[in-house]
């Protein structure tokens, strides 16, 4: 079916409650190294999870167009994941599935698009730039391929700057949760020039 841009997502107000203390500082203390042995371990530890799943609250924000919702993020394999988008009343607003590079996403009429350029299809069916590949590695506490970041106190990251299309751009983690080992993000912002994406992570699953 051809692509075209559409109201795809409804404005889902209430999961913003959720988000509002995402804009707290990000964690406190001395400047690490990259290069640290505790970093080196910390990122090995979380490099090793190939199956994992998270839920949360959502956010999208930028002059255009605000949405917030509901996340369920279920990684299969390093190429292989589901993200449902849910409005608060439990109702589905997007549904994407992407395996070995090829994405399907289904709108909440049940319509399906299928496409090799999972971050290209969003923007057109949505509005919404996403960085997919990167974010799957940025909610981790990951820097990807990136080289300029920061890290907190506990040797994880802080900050990670990056470039994406002309655009600079950072992610700043919030905060972290203890309650999985290795520690995992709860909260982090992308910022790249006007739009803004919040995440809060209320659980993690290891499988």
């Amino acid at each position: 079916m051809p692509m075209r841009k559409a109201n795809l997502l409804r404005l889902l107000p209430l999961a913003s409650l959720v988000l509002a203390a995402c804009s707290i500082n990000a964690p406190k203390g001395p400047a690490t190294s990259p290069t640290s042995p505790q970093w080196r371990e910390h990122e090995a530890q979380v490099k090793q999870l190939e199956h994992y799943q998270t839920r949360g609250a959502f956010a999208y924000i930028s002059d255009r167009q605000k949405v917030y919702a509901r996340f369920f993020w279920q990684q299969y394999s390093a190429d292989s994941y589901r993200l449902l988008l849910t409005n608060p009343l439990g109702s589905t607003e997007m549904e994407l599935k992407v395996q070995s590079g090829i994405a399907q996403i289904t709108n909440n009429q049940g319509k399906k698009y299928t496409s090799d350029n999972p971050d290209e299809m969003i923007q057109k069916l949505t509005g919404m730039s996403i960085p997919l590949a990167n974010l799957r590695l940025w909610m981790l506490g990951l820097p990807g391929d990136e080289s300029d970041f920061t890290l907190d106190s506990q040797y994880r990251l802080s900050k990670v700057n990056y470039s994406q299309n002309g655009l600079k751009g950072n992610v700043v983690y919030q905060s972290y949760s203890d309650d999985v080992i290795p520690s995992l993000p709860d909260r982090l912002e992308l910022t790249q020039g006007d739009q803004r994406i919040k995440l809060k992570m209320d659980s993690w699953t290891l499988n």
